[in-house]
């Protein structure tokens, strides 16, 4: 299900078990499997979500662990494995920290993931925020900025249909190394992630699309119009996939307490207000429903699927 910016609202869902930070992970998934997250995985296939998604770290230092976890699975294999069990939702990385590898390592793994899964890659990039993990691999934290950006061109020039691609920058230089196989795609879509003003400057110069991490409804559209506007002035002419992550949802009346923030209540009522994201120029919303088992959060999906999606105009 192809997202585009002049499309009808699309809906996705980053994935339960695969990453448990205590900001957002429920109870049950500490204790959950492989075959859960599968389960998950083949709901959003059946249904309408346009995309599934992984997180990335590589290593939690002790300082924050007791917020983060260390349970981080890594995005690639894990999206790997789902590929192999779905067979239309599209597979995000949200987000890939890239500067933690060189541009021809991930271009390596990703090349091969949307390959292997038919061209349903969308690789989503960040820069990273663990000073620790960064020193760990030898990679540059202070410089991780300036890092990210030069590893997108060169991951366009790597994930482009050349069997040697090549590209020459300050940080990083090849050519004459091919590498198959190829993605299946002409064109891999990256997706940048972040709200700091280098992330909106980043994704407005080099995205195709913008993954802002949790901005709030009233600072979106002020958000989004320095995004078009820095577009503009880039000289980028092409359209980008403006995305949001949404509150927390719950599809009916809970009978547990769902959180303060937490949206609930009647189809039509979530519907109406998820479509003001659409109002202030949201291509795609990231839904994450409040669940305390795996079934219970299927059933959220279905239900969210059925009685909610027709009505948030796709």
């Amino acid at each position: 299900m192809p997202i585009a910016p002049n499309g009808p609202l699309s809906y996705g869902m980053q994935l339960p078990v695969q990453s448990q930070s205590a900001i957002y992970a429920e109870p049950w998934e500490a204790a959950a499997t492989p075959a859960d997250l599968v389960r998950v995985a083949r709901a959003a296939d059946r249904g309408g979500f346009a995309y599934i998604a992984g997180c990335d770290h590589v290593a939690i230092p002790r300082r924050l662990a007791a917020g983060m976890s260390t349970v981080w699975y890594d995005p690639v294999a894990t999206l790997s494995l789902l590929a192999g069990v779905t067979e239309r939702v599209l597979l995000m990385s949200h987000v890939a920290v890239v500067g933690l590898r060189h541009p021809l390592i991930s271009a390596k793994q990703y090349a091969t993931l949307d390959h292997l899964s038919g061209g349903r890659l969308v690789l989503g990039v960040g820069a990273g925020h663990v000073r620790e993990e960064f020193e760990a691999v030898g990679a540059d934290f202070d410089g991780r900025g300036g890092v990210l950006d030069e590893s997108i061109d060169a991951l366009r020039a790597a994930l482009g249909p050349e069997e040697y691609p090549e590209f020459a920058g300050e940080l990083f230089s090849f050519s004459g190394l091919g590498q198959l196989p190829r993605p299946a795609q002409e064109r891999v879509p990256v997706w940048v992630g972040g709200s700091s003003p280098a992330a909106v400057r980043r994704a407005a110069v080099r995205g195709d699309g913008w993954l802002p991490q949790g901005d709030p409804r009233d600072r979106l559209p002020a958000q989004i119009a320095r995004l078009h506007a820095l577009r503009e002035e880039a000289g980028v002419d092409a359209p980008i996939v403006v995305g949001a992550i949404t509150e927390p949802l719950y599809v009916g009346e809970p009978g547990w307490s769902v959180g303060r923030r937490t949206l609930s209540g009647k189809p039509e009522a979530l519907a109406e207000s998820l479509r003001e994201y659409a109002a202030i120029g949201v291509h795609q919303i990231q839904v994450r429903f409040r669940s305390r088992s795996v079934d219970e959060l299927t059933d959220q999906m279905a239900a969210f699927d059925a009685d909610v999606a027709p009505h948030l105009g796709t």
